[in-house]
C-alpha cells in the first residue's frame, strides 16, 4: 500500500461541502475519505465530477451526525450502507465500508467493516481504487496511481471473477477506457471481456443503456466501439449488424462543426440503417420516447441526402422541423464516405442556421372564400396546396399564392365530380 500526499492543495477537497463532510466523520474514532472517479479524475488533472465518500462510521451514526450538525440527510441506500448528505444543495454520497461475506454476483453478500484496503479490492479497476482523506494523501491498496498516471485501466484481482460479479463491468471496462485510458486496452482485461460476453444477456436493458450513451459520448468511443466488435460484444448488445466506420465519421463531423457529442447520434451511426434498426434498439435498449423518435427520424431515408439540392433540401427541413432535419443530415453524411470536410455536405447541414422556413401562408378560410365547403375535402385541398406552394419553393406574393389556391379547388372539385 502506498500513501502520498499528491492532492494537498485541491480546493474541493480543502474547501467547501466536501471538507465539512470529512470533518465530520472524521472524528471520534471514525474516518471518511473521498473515493473512487473524483479522486482519480484528480490525478488525470480533471474536474471531480461527482464526489463520494466513504467511511468507517455505520450509517445510523452517519445520520446521527448531520442531524447534530445541521446538515440534511437522506437514506437513499441504507441497507448497503449508502447515505446522501446535501450541503448548499450540493449531494455527497456516503457509504460505510463494506467487504464481501459471500460472493454470487450483484447479489453478493455484503457486512459493513473498517478495513480500506478490503474496500478497496471490492471495486472494478485499479484507478477507481483509489482513496484520498483530507489532508490530500491518496492511499492505494491496488496499484491504481500507476495505473492513473499511464491511463491503464485494469481490473482489481481476477479480471474473471471482477466479471462475474457483475457483467456490466464489461461495458464499464470500454467506457472507462475511452474515457480516461490510452492505447490498447489491457490486454487480460479484454481477453476476460470476450469469455464473459454470454453474461451480457443477463442485464437489465436500462444498465446496458446507461453504459452505452456514456460510452458513445467518451473522448475514445471509437476506439473502444472497434475494440468491443471485434471482440464480438456490439452484436451481443444490440442484437444487429454495427457500423464502426459511420461512427468514427460521426464523432469526426462533431467535431469539424464544433457540435456538442449527441450520444443519440453516435448511436444512430454506430447501429442504425434502416427505421426497423431504430425500433429494434428501443425495446432492446429501453429507450426513452424522444431517443427512440430521434433514431426512427434519423433512419428514414437518410440516404436521399446523397443527391438533395439546397431546394429539396429546404422542403424537408420545413417538413421535419430544425433538429430531425439536422440529425437526419448528419447521420447521412456519416454514411456517405464522404470528407468531412465536404463544402456540400456543410451546406447541407448548416442549412438550419442560413434559412427559417416559413408557415404555410394559406388558411382553411382562403378556400372557403373559394367556395369548398367544409368538411373532408377541405383537409384534403389544403394538403394539395400545401404541396403545390413546397414544389413552388416557398412563394408569398399573393399572385402565386392565389394561382395555388384556385389550382388546388379545381382539382378537388374535379376529383368530386369524377
Amino acid at each position: 500500500m502506498s500513501a502520498e500526499p499528491l492532492l494537498a492543495d485541491a480546493p474541493w477537497l480543502t474547501a467547501g461541502g466536501t471538507a465539512r463532510v470529512l470533518a465530520l466523520l472524521g472524528t471520534d474514532g471514525e474516518e471518511a475519505r473521498v473515493v473512487g472517479g473524483a479522486v482519480r479524475n484528480a490525478l488525470l488533472g480533471l474536474a471531480p465530477g461527482d464526489i463520494d465518500i466513504a467511511t468507517t462510521a455505520l450509517p445510523d451514526e452517519v445520520l446521527r451526525r448531520a442531524k447534530a450538525a445541521g446538515i440534511k440527510s437522506v437514506p437513499t441506500g441504507i441497507d448497503h450502507g449508502t447515505v446522501t448528505l446535501v450541503i448548499d444543495a450540493h449531494p455527497y454520497e456516503v457509504t460505510t465500508l463494506r467487504e464481501d461475506t459471500e460472493t454470487f454476483g450483484r447479489k453478493a453478500k455484503v457486512a459493513f467493516g473498517r478495513d480500506w484496503a478490503k474496500d478497496a479490492e471490492r471495486r472494478d479497476f485499479t484507478m477507481n481504487g483509489l482513496s484520498v482523506d483530507a489532508r490530500g494523501v491518496v492511499y492505494d491498496y491496488v496499484g491504481g496511481i500507476n495505473d492513473a498516471k499511464a491511463r491503464r485501466v485494469r481490473f482489481i484481482g481476477d479480471p474473471d471473477q471482477r466479471i462475474a460479479e457483475d457483467y456490466l463491468r464489461i461495458l464499464r471496462f470500454f467506457r472507462i477506457h475511452a474515457a480516461f485510458g490510452a492505447g490498447e486496452p489491457d490486454r487480460d482485461g479484454y481477453l476476460a471481456c470476450i469469455r464473459g460476453r454470454a453474461g451480457l444477456a443477463n442485464l437489465s436493458a436500462e444498465r446496458v443503456r446507461m453504459e452505452m450513451l456514456k460510452l458513445l459520448l467518451a473522448g475514445g468511443a471509437s476506439a473502444a466501439a472497434l475494440a468491443m466488435a471485434e471482440g464480438g460484444l456490439l452484436q451481443t448488445l444490440i442484437g444487429g449488424v454495427v457500423y464502426t466506420g459511420p461512427l468514427e465519421a460521426m464523432i469526426a463531423i462533431e467535431r469539424e462543426l464544433g457540435l456538442s457529442p449527441s450520444s443519440t447520434r453516435r448511436l444512430a451511426a454506430l447501429s442504425v440503417a434502416v427505421t426497423e434498426d431504430a425500433k429494434r434498439l428501443a425495446l432492446r435498449l429501453r429507450l426513452s420516447n424522444a431517443e427512440a423518435k430521434a433514431l426512427d427520424s434519423m433512419g428514414h431515408r437518410w440516404w436521399r441526402f446523397a443527391t438533395k439540392d439546397e431546394a429539396k433540401a429546404r422542403r424537408l427541413l420545413y417538413r421535419l422541423g430544425p433538429e430531425r432535419y439536422h440529425d437526419r443530415v448528419l447521420l447521412g453524411w456519416a454514411r456517405a464516405a464522404a470528407d468531412v470536410q465536404s463544402p456540400r455536405w456543410r451546406a447541407l447541414a448548416e442549412l438550419p442556421q442560413r434559412w427559417t422556413a416559413p408557415k404555410f401562408p394559406l388558411k382553411a378560410a382562403d378556400f372557403i372564400a373559394r367556395g369548398l365547403a367544409e368538411g373532408p375535402a377541405l383537409g384534403h385541398v389544403l394538403t394539395l396546396a400545401e404541396d403545390a406552394w413546397l414544389a413552388a419553393d416557398f412563394p408569398l406574393e399573393q399572385a402565386a399564392l392565389a394561382a395555388i389556391a384556385d389550382q388546388a379547388v379545381a382539382r378537388v372539385t374535379r376529383d368530386q365530380k369524377d
